[in-house]
């Protein structure tokens, strides 16, 4: 069986991985000869809107998905109408555009930062009017790791804003004072079966993810099943196939929505190790009808991304219960290179050798 990745990056490389033991085969299409799951796949390299390319990517297929959500949605139905696409390509329309997205969450009566859409100066100022400051502007599509977006805290940030990010279409969202970030990976599959991870807490740094701790300290069960609802209703109202990821905002004891990512996550990573079957594994199950695997957590787990530069490699092996993943990318500032898993008995366990990593990979 030959399954289709539309992107070629770290997600659809370790996609791939999973997917050999199964007994599956892969090719993906990318922008970049040079893309990280070229080596374990047969990469194609065109432009997502290359119908020639399309067709060519398509034949012979039995499924196609997708590792990141900036794939155009006419790219997906286009392959759709030749091989089935999942998770469906009403989810990438939904998750592409951020007021989209914040009126789906509004629509499952699922909470979320206050949002207003933003076209023109005057729309910015009627927004700041009802939102007031503190307030976020944000570009409506694409955007990530920090990029496309202002925190507004004072009149004076307005205007440097707008001059900024003027010209494209954009959304005003209230500031949200949060205790912590948090994440949950959903799947489900062909048949309708759901599982879910524990919640997952996650500290970013200029917008880039840089650890996440699963299971999150100190999350009750009446969190988890609050997000668990919230990721199922999501799953149900899109007929979904595959990783859903929700982020979350835990404000006063709840949560609020941010945004959805609708494949595998970087917040999952973790799963590799530390759970008894990996988001990557569980979402080709998914797609391909199979039974999902258990979502139990095996020990404590943290993953640590390696931005920028590559620590010693030696140093962190030496490490017991650590894994290192290496993208086979080249270094430069601010970008993924690869990350490090690790495992423990217990939460302090966790925190002790998460304090070691950090001292190798920072030296």
């Amino acid at each position: 069986m030959i399954i289709g990745i539309l992107g070629a990056g770290q997600l659809g490389r370790m996609l791939a991985m999973a997917g050999y033991p199964l007994g599956l085969h892969f090719r993906t299409l990318d922008l970049s000869s040079e893309a990280p799951a070229g080596p374990v796949s047969e990469l194609i390299v065109a432009d997502f809107n290359d119908t020639d390319a399309l067709k060519r990517f398509a034949r012979g297929l039995d499924l196609v998905t997708y590792e990141f959500e900036s794939v155009p949605v006419d790219s997906a139905r286009f392959l759709n109408r030749r091989v089935t696409v999942l998770p469906p390509p009403e989810a990438l329309e939904v998750a592409q555009d951020r007021v989209s997205e914040k009126s789906f969450f509004e629509r499952l009566g699922i909470p979320a930062p206050r949002f207003l859409a933003v076209n023109t100066w005057d729309d910015l100022k009627n927004a700041l009017n009802e939102i007031g400051l503190p307030a976020v502007l944000k570009t409506r599509r694409f955007g990530y790791d920090g990029k496309g977006q202002f925190v507004l805290r004072k009149t004076e940030d307005v205007s440097v804003a707008w001059q900024s990010l003027s010209g494209v279409p954009l959304i005003l969202e209230s500031f949200v004072a949060f205790e912590r970030e948090l994440s949950i990976l959903a799947v489900r599959s062909r048949p309708g079966e759901t599982r879910f991870y524990p919640l997952v807490e996650n500290h970013h740094q200029d917008g880039i993810l840089r650890l996440s701790l699963c299971p999150a300290p100190g999350a009750s069960s009446e969190l988890q099943s609050e997000a668990e609802d919230y990721a199922k209703r999501a799953l149900e109202a899109l007929n979904y196939v595959g990783v859903l990821a929700i982020e979350f905002f835990q404000h006063e004891g709840h949560l609020l929505a941010n945004e959805m990512a609708p494949r595998v996550h970087n917040s999952g990573h973790w799963t590799i190790e530390g759970a008894e079957t990996s988001q990557f594994e569980n979402h080709l199950r998914a797609i391909l009808g199979l039974p999902l695997g258990s979502t139990a957590t095996v020990g404590h787990s943290a993953m640590l991304n390696i931005i920028g530069t590559i620590p010693d490699s030696r140093k962190i092996l030496s490490m017991p219960d650590t894994h290192l993943h290496l993208y086979g990318k080249a270094a430069r500032p601010n970008r993924k290179l690869g990350h490090i898993t690790i495992r423990a008995q217990s939460e302090e366990a966790r925190g002790a050798r998460l304090a070691e990593l950090r001292s190798i990979t920072e030296e």
